[in-house]
């Protein structure tokens, strides 16, 4: 049945996603369905080609345009325990890759390359990475949903409207074209490295691994990238997303005429790219969720850096809510034990923010060196409330901790109203040896800090707390450590 995927179980997909899942009333799945695998369409001047050589499928030929390789597919999936092979020359820099039939491409297997080169999948369709899904590339990876790649001469590679005789560029890509509507992609990968550590899908160090999407959701999936960056985006409406390199990896940019979809995080779902310095998280979307423990996580990794070393950020970019939800779930950028260098900073943009259930933002030091910023600009409300089942409570925090030497960051917070609530709380405290940060609370309207935490250890009322513990060294209390403005 070509471009269609039949499944005889249920799955339990979210309800957001539940419009794209099914194409004609038939359903896309892994396990026993029978899965749509790898077909080159002819709309190519040098069509691509598949072999089959056990259960990997090798994809040669394609169309040369200078150190750019073009492949286009009526449908592209690999099933489980299957490899997906471009095999490459290796002085090619981007592998761009279309589907142009009607199918969602359901991953679950490995995609492997080459060399270095960057490689591009494009599928109007949606994409769908299951459990076993894993990369093993040299360069960036980008999975999109859009309609066409943009290059810098003018012309598109386009996956909705593919030519017969295309015009290929040896110019490079800058950008997603998208129409309206554009389908999701789904991450569910936990796959596992040769240390058995889980890793999902991974690029290489310093490379970018991109999902840009209309939803884009990571249900219990992971996503690594060590020192390189991470970029998560919802596409909701016609427009284009700036794509441009940035020293070994790539990055996205976004016109505020790009209406945004939504991005969720959930079941444990992770996204990292710690490692001995650099690596960073961009996310833009309409809303952004993270639930049941689910994480971004840049930093420095345990043990790694020089006393020079820098992490990258965390950049929220949200034109809605911002929600962390659930006992551990939230935004990490950390010195970790034993690390040497600084701490990146967390910054986020949007409508609301709301922390719930034991959720966190943290930019702490546990290493040699100084913790990061916590920047909030939300439009209307912050809320803090509440924690979780093991009473951790919800905060925002930038801590110097017991066995760390180090410059505590800063929290500021801009919004309309701030609430802080039921032993929630904002913490700038030195607990090893180094200054305090400071608070800063700008509010238009209202803020509120009201109620005690749960009856244990932290006790304490909800509040937002500036010093040096008493068997620390640092100082604090300069006249500027809490600061309301309204």
């Amino acid at each position: 049945m070509s471009g269609s995927t039949v499944c005889r179980r249920r799955w339990d997909w979210k309800l957001a996603l539940a419009s794209w899942l099914t194409i004609g009333g038939v359903y896309a799945c892994f396990g026993d369905c029978a899965v749509a695998q790898i077909t080159p369409d002819r709309t190519l001047p040098n069509n691509s080609s598949v072999t089959t050589q056990d259960n990997i499928r090798i994809i040669e030929g394609g169309t040369r345009a200078g150190s750019n390789l073009f492949h286009s597919f009526r449908e592209f999936s690999v099933p489980t325990g299957g490899t997906a092979f471009f095999n490459n020359a290796l002085d090619i820099q981007n592998i761009i890759s279309r589907v142009t039939g009607k199918s969602i491409s359901n991953i679950d297997g490995l995609i492997r390359a080459s060399g270095t080169a960057n490689l591009f999948l494009l599928n109007p369709n949606g994409i769908i990475f299951g459990r076993n899904a894993s990369l093993n590339i040299g360069g960036s990876f980008v999975g999109s949903t859009a309609s066409s790649l943009n290059f810098a001469d003018g012309t598109q590679f386009s996956a909705t409207a593919p030519q017969t005789a295309p015009l290929l560029t040896v110019s490079v890509p800058i950008g997603l074209q998208y129409g309206g509507n554009a389908a999701s992609i789904q991450n569910q990968s936990q796959a596992t490295n040769s240390s058995s550590k889980l890793v999902g899908l991974q690029v290489q160090p310093g490379r970018t691994l991109a999902l840009v999407g209309g939803d884009v959701g990571l249900d219990g999936g992971s996503l690594n990238a060590p020192g390189g960056r991470v970029e998560l985006a919802g596409v909701a409406g016609p427009g284009a997303v700036g794509l441009f390199v940035d020293g070994n990896g790539l990055r996205l940019s976004f016109s505020d005429t790009v209406a945004r979809a939504n991005v969720y995080l959930d079941n444990r779902a992770e996204v990292n790219v710690r490692a001995s310095g650099g690596g960073s998280i961009a996310i833009n979307a309409q809303n952004l969720n993270l639930t049941q423990g689910s994480k971004l996580k840049a930093g420095i990794a345990p043990g790694l850096g020089l006393g020079d070393t820098k992490a990258g950020n965390i950049e929220i970019n949200s034109t809605g809510n911002v929600s962390f939800n659930g006992e551990g779930s939230g935004a990490y950028n950390q010195l970790e034990s034993n690390a040497i260098g600084n701490a990146g900073n967390i910054n986020v943009t949007a409508g609301s923010l709301s922390v719930t259930n034991g959720g966190q933002l943290n930019t702490s030091t546990e290493g040699q060196g100084n913790a990061g910023n916590v920047n909030v600009n939300a439009r209307d409300t912050v809320s803090f409330v509440g924690e979780g089942p093991n009473n951790i409570s919800s905060r925002v925090y930038s801590r110097v901790e017991k066995t760390s030497v180090g410059q505590g960051g800063d929290i500021y917070i801009k919004t309309g109203s701030l609430s802080v609530s039921d032993g929630a709380f904002l913490s700038a405290i030195t607990l090893g040896i180094g200054d305090a940060g400071n608070v800063t609370i700008d509010a238009r309207d209202t803020v509120s800090f009201v109620g005690m935490g749960p009856p244990a250890d932290n006790y304490f009322p909800s509040g937002a707390y500036a010093s040096v513990n008493t068997d620390a060294r640092g100082e604090a209390f300069k006249g500027r450590y809490l600061k309301i403005r309204q």
